[in-house]
């Protein structure tokens, strides 16, 4: 199978989650990614939406990963188990909040409900970031809790749809409307990432673009709990 790893990293990283759908061996997919230069890979991911294929990939195949292998410390500290830096990408290790908030939401602080920037990023975070944040990619990490979305194996090609369908498909479970109070109860990342999402504003927009209220109608918005209870992701094509 190492014969056959491919040295194109958007290639790479969807064969690495490929075989993590499937339940096959990863380690030659985890080498391969380890393997890649950072030169080759800044210049193979050159748009905002190849890195966001590649990085969403990689996100989603290695936290599968890890709870897979240490469960134990997803149980006992959050923290520690997303902070960890045990995700190796192109000669450097990375953790599972470094990609999310470092790379894909391009260097965005975890706290401060998406209005602050992260203090000191590094250097190859300043190189691979995105440009530009899009926040449906909030509806697309599947971090194993059981409020997190399913996972998709991301193609830069078809990235934009795949992330509308990402987004409408979890609103539509996720959200509820009741048009007798004029409340919608939204998920928490809505309130987690606030700034993400253009605010007040913004995400009385999505709510009405999505479909998830008539047009026309006034409500407020109400968040909704967050179950972080460990549970693998489900994969949906």
């Amino acid at each position: 199978m190492a014969g056959m790893q491919s040295s194109e990293p958007g290639v790479v990283a969807r064969e690495l989650l490929g075989a993590v759908r499937d339940g096959e061996p990863t380690r030659a997919h985890e080498d391969a990614l380890a393997e890649l230069d950072s030169d080759a890979l800044a210049s193979a991911l050159r748009s905002d939406d190849q890195r966001l294929a590649f990085w969403l990939n990689v996100y989603n195949a290695y936290a599968q990963l890890l709870l897979e292998r240490w469960p134990d410390e997803y149980e006992r500290s959050r923290r520690r188990f997303f902070g960890h830096e045990a995700i190796p990408v192109a000669g450097e290790w990375h953790s599972l909040d470094e990609i999310e908030h470092g790379i894909l939401r391009g260097s965005q602080s975890s706290l401060g409900l998406g209005y602050l920037p992260r203090l000191m990023p590094s250097r190859f975070e300043r190189r691979h970031r995105l440009d530009e944040r899009d926040w449906r990619i909030h509806f697309a990490l599947n971090c194993g809790a059981r409020s997190c979305p399913p996972i998709r194996v991301y193609e830069a090609e078809r990235i934009d749809d795949q992330l509308d369908l990402a987004t409408a498909s979890y609103l539509e479970q996720e959200v509820e409307y009741d048009s007798e109070r004029g409340v919608v109860r939204v998920p928490r990342l809505m309130l987690w990432y606030r700034g993400d999402f253009g605010g007040g504003p913004g995400i009385r927009e999505i709510l009405r673009a999505f479909g998830c209220v008539p047009e026309g109608e006034s409500f407020r918005v109400r968040y909704q709990g967050y179950d972080w209870s460990r549970e693998p992701g489900t994969f949906v094509d």
